[in-house]
């Protein structure tokens, strides 16, 4: 389970993780909706959509779609690794 870093909610799941070779952990869904806020971003001259953690707003990373990843949802969710914490459960 992936956590947010500065508020400890559970975000992300690793099973919903993939290898998009973009240098950041990509997921194609937060753990439920509700996890994360998403919000338009026209920073640095582009129009993105900013996801931050719904619980404490912090900055997570970007989603994008329409990438033709072979994913369930055709979303990347690309986000910071420094924003987040990884917690092991064994299954």
């Amino acid at each position: 389970m992936y956590h947010c870093r500065a508020c400890g909610e559970e975000l992300f799941r690793s099973t919903e993780k993939f290898a998009s070779h973009c240098g950041w952990p990509s997921f194609f869904s937060p753990l439920a909706g509700d996890k994360v806020i998403e919000r338009e971003d026209r920073s640095h001259g582009m129009v993105r959509t900013e996801v931050l953690c719904a619980n404490c707003g912090s900055h997570l990373g970007h989603v994008f779609a329409g990438e033709g990843y072979d994913t369930p949802t055709d979303l990347r969710y690309c986000i910071n690794s420094i924003s987040m914490t990884l917690e092991e459960k064994e299954i």
